[in-house]
């Protein structure tokens, strides 16, 4: 299980598309959104948390496609001949997102910090990129679904969709105070929405809202669901 894990890590993290996507992407763009326009004030700490969870929800989909990419090569069907069991094979992959999230979180989170300006209390900083790298999980899962359930090319359209999707909607590259009445109700349902809520709470000397919580846990169980659902299927099919 060790050995698999530290395999995959090492795939994700050489492959140039998750370095430039997952990583370089959302740190140009944070410097970009809050570096025009003279003195972006309290923007600076926002944009940084919602571009750290705009690179983790990127990171965390990506694997979705090294799913795909495996069942495309046989490496699944190799997988099964091992003495490790299905559980394992799952596990290790979420595990390994887990892993390759966090350098997209640090990279941003650093950005911030070391170009922007940002001041925090050490805890914030800490506790915003620990709430940030648990609360990826169940963008993780979705990124699984898509990879066990599609094909190589329609999981990277399907991951490219829920990415953009998910991020506009859920407030993560502008203010919601920007957004329409209607839509700001339809982003808080949203599941990009609440997970950049914990790191605003904490950003500003605050606990994580009970609410942002409770909806997340909802869309980690659907996203749970949707992940062994497509894990029988797409196996069921090689």
């Amino acid at each position: 299980m060790r050995d698999y894990l530290i395999l995959e890590t090492r795939r994700t993290l050489r492959d140039p598309g998750f370095v430039v996507g997952g990583v370089a992407m959302p740190v140009l763009m944070y410097l970009l959104f809050t570096n025009l326009g003279g003195d972006a004030g309290e923007w600076k700490t926002g944009a940084m948390v919602g571009m750290a969870a705009y690179g983790a929800v990127g990171s965390a989909l990506n694997t979705g496609g090294g799913v795909a990419e495996d069942r495309a090569i046989g490496w699944l069907r190799q997988l099964r001949v091992t003495p490790m069991r299905p559980h394992q094979v799952v596990v290790g992959r979420a595990l390994t997102a887990s892993v390759t999230v966090l350098p997209a979180i640090t990279a941003v989170l650093a950005a911030g910090g070391l170009l922007n300006g940002v001041r925090l209390d050490a805890w914030q900083w800490a506790a915003l990129a620990l709430l940030l790298w648990f609360g990826s999980v169940p963008f993780t899962l979705l990124g699984l679904g898509n990879g066990y359930r599609l094909t190589g090319q329609t999981t990277g359209v399907a991951n490219m969709v829920a990415n953009l999707g998910l991020a506009v909607l859920g407030g993560l590259w502008f203010p919601l105070v920007l957004f329409p009445e209607w839509l700001r109700t339809v982003s808080a349902y949203t599941p990009t929405n609440r997970f950049a809520q914990l790191g605003t709470s904490v950003a500003t000397g605050h606990a994580p809202d009970a609410g942002a919580i409770l909806v997340l846990t909802g869309w980690l169980l659907a996203f749970g669901a949707y992940a062994v659902l497509s894990y029988r299927r797409g196996t069921a099919n090689d």
